[in-house]
């Protein structure tokens, strides 16, 4: 019989074993994320401030904003105090705690992120009735959904995982508290719940996936009957980045979590999860907003007011 021992901590993944390049990655991290902190702050308070980005589309901005600040707080600052400390630990509770949070806010981004493409297939397939389908409850209600589906994953994954007897190597290998690496110390050969999980959460993906592909289908087929190449390359330079970023947001986050489990430590491992957990809250806030007109105008505004005031 297998010796089970109360599990109460874990231990990250270090970078590395030389002081100097623990130092180097705590840098980068650190920047990175005063970039993600900057970006999504700015767009947040600009949308709230600014009468006129009081429309569905900079609603669900703000919220996207808010959502990438809080995914990318779950899991930076822990690795950037880890990187700085010979300590590597974290709590069963803190654990616990952080693998929710990154199920939530990951899960709550892709069902917003699905929403948005909703709000964009109304807005440039059939703009005549924009207000009347997109009004102020309708979007209230969409980000509930999203909130709440983010919820019901992370809830259920936490509830799946955690349970679950940790008999082996409290190391985990990776520098947040994820599901792949949590279930390859775990002493269980047997994750009927974890599958089951998984699968539901795979299979809202996909539906998500399916949807988001259908509406800009129809949008990159209405674009396409603009007759000017200024309209049609401007709705190009705006759907295509967001389209990209989270082509790589899902694939990663699909990639990592499907991969067979490895009995050593994996790079490839610790780079999905860097890319799905930290590029889109940082590269969002420029995608989807910095470079939109009306945000630049509402910037202007902003900084002419700080300025003569």
């Amino acid at each position: 019989m297998a010796n089970l021992t109360m599990v109460t901590g874990f231990l990250l993944i270090s970078f590395s074993n030389t002081w100097e390049l623990q130092v180097l990655h705590a840098i980068l991290f650190l920047l990175i994320y005063l970039v993600a902190l900057m970006g999504n702050l700015l767009i947040f308070t600009l949308i709230s401030l600014d009468v006129h980005l009081h429309s569905p589309m900079y609603f669900f901005l703000k919220n996207l904003s808010f959502l990438d600040l809080c995914f990318i707080s779950t899991t930076l600052p822990k690795c950037i105090r880890n990187s700085l400390s010979h300590s590597h630990s974290i709590s069963f509770l803190g654990c616990l705690l952080q693998f929710f949070l990154v199920i939530f806010f990951a899960e709550s981004e892709l069902s917003l992120l699905t929403m948005m493409s909703y709000d964009r297939y109304v807005a440039i397939c059939q703009p005549l009735h924009y207000e009347v389908i997109m009004t102020k409850e309708i979007c209230v209600k969409m980000a509930i959904v999203s909130w709440l589906s983010g919820g019901l994953l992370g809830a259920l994954y936490s509830a799946s995982i955690f349970t679950l007897p940790f008999c082996s190597s409290k190391e985990i290998h990776q520098f947040f508290c994820d599901v792949p690496a949590l279930l390859r110390i775990s002493c269980s050969e047997r994750h009927t719940v974890v599958d089951f999980t998984m699968a539901f959460g795979f299979g809202l993906g996909i539906l998500c996936f399916i949807y988001i592909t259908i509406s800009y289908s129809y949008i990159f087929s209405t674009v396409l009957k603009i007759p000017t190449t200024e309209g049609r390359s401007k709705a190009f330079s705006t759907c295509l980045p967001h389209l990209i970023v989270l082509m790589v947001f899902i694939t990663t986050g699909a990639i990592a979590y499907l991969k067979p489990p490895q009995e050593s430590d994996s790079v490839l491992d610790l780079l999905l999860s860097i890319i799905y957990t930290v590029v889109p809250p940082t590269l969002n806030p420029f995608i989807y907003s910095l470079r939109n007109r009306d945000i630049e105008t509402s910037l202007r505004k902003l900084i002419a007011w700080k300025y003569l005031s």
